[in-house]
């Protein structure tokens, strides 16, 4: 489907939808996640999102010391705009680089919502800006586009026999990289010479997957009481776990399971996970990722008190 007729679609749905601010249906707060993008349609800034992991590489393993950065504008109460980057510095122990992570552009609606039995779900389309990413540091790219689905589902409508339930919830996500060039070239250590130099390698379809298991302890307090929120469920600890997998086109899935907590207060929510490897494409070396991220409407109301296209 064109990128155009994509757009229109996620437009057209997501305006029948109502508002909610950051990623709450009903009684239920969907945290950001670290792995990949929750379901919140929303004025976000993430700054920063900090990780550093040691995985396989050209050559040999590789350390990865990134800080990442997104901010994400409403356009309409269900449809915005973003933009993400950062910087990586990469270590191969004999050599280290610095440079660039690729940059991308976003359009983001919200197209179903379903408060009293806690569902959300939103889709996506990115463009990665081709060779915005630094060679020296495996992010020289071409174009790539990449539509995704986000959904999140909370357990507070089950019955009172299975009430032990009701604080779990589950988000997830699924992403479709496509580049629009098959060849990309990036540094690494060349398996002959053993020196650090520029190889060429294919680019191909990669399908970005995840889900994460939530326990919200707000429904350990009396603020839960099975009907409808008197407050945004804000000012509370949420105990995660991420699932992420990587699954190129004709190669190994890369996967990752990445245990973590997060605090939600009004402005603000932190974050800090650890990164385990399930398999060896993913590395043999647990590492940390750790998460800031704002809710702008609420931290500087006088410029995201409404979308852009609202009128007053």
């Amino acid at each position: 489907m064109p990128a155009s007729r994509v757009i229109i679609a996620i437009a057209l749905l997501g305006g029948i939808q109502g508002a909610e601010a950051h990623g709450i249906a009903g009684n239920r707060f969907f945290p950001g996640t670290l792995t990949f993008d929750d379901p919140a349609v929303a004025d976000e800034a993430i700054l920063p999102l900090v990780s550093s992991s040691k995985h396989p590489g050209d050559g040999g393993d590789v350390v990865d010391n990134r800080i990442n950065w997104t901010f994400f504008r409403l356009l309409t109460p269900t449809i915005g705009v973003g933009i993400d980057s950062g910087g990586i510095y990469r270590n191969w122990g004999t050599a280290q680089r610095s440079g660039f992570d690729t940059t991308n552009l976003t359009v983001k609606g919200e197209v179903f919502r379903d408060n009293p039995h806690e569902m959300l779900v939103s889709a996506g389309l990115s463009w990665g800006i081709g060779h915005s990413g630094g060679q020296g540091v495996g992010a020289n790219a071409p174009d790539t586009i990449k539509p995704g689905i986000f959904f999140g589902k909370g357990f507070g409508d089950l019955p009172d026999s299975v009430a032990w339930l009701r604080p779990f919830g589950i988000t997830g996500a699924v992403v479709l990289e496509h580049p629009t060039s098959p060849v990309s070239i990036n540094d690494g250590i060349d398996p002959l010479t053993r020196r650090l130099g520029p190889l060429p390698g294919p680019s191909v379809d990669i399908l970005h997957w995840g889900f994460a298991i939530e326990f919200s302890t707000l429904y350990l307090t009396n603020r839960f009481t099975g009907c409808p929120p008197r407050e945004e469920p804000l000012n509370q600890w949420v105990p995660l776990v991420e699932f992420a997998f990587d699954s190129p086109r004709g190669q190994k899935t890369i996967a990752t399971v990445n245990p973590g907590l997060s605090y939600v207060a009004v402005t603000w929510q932190a974050a800090v996970e650890a990164i385990i490897p399930l398999n060896s494409s993913a590395g043999r070396t647990v590492g940390g990722r750790a998460q800031l991220l704002f809710f702008l409407d609420d931290l500087i109301p006088s410029l995201f008190a409404r979308p852009l296209l609202v009128g007053k």
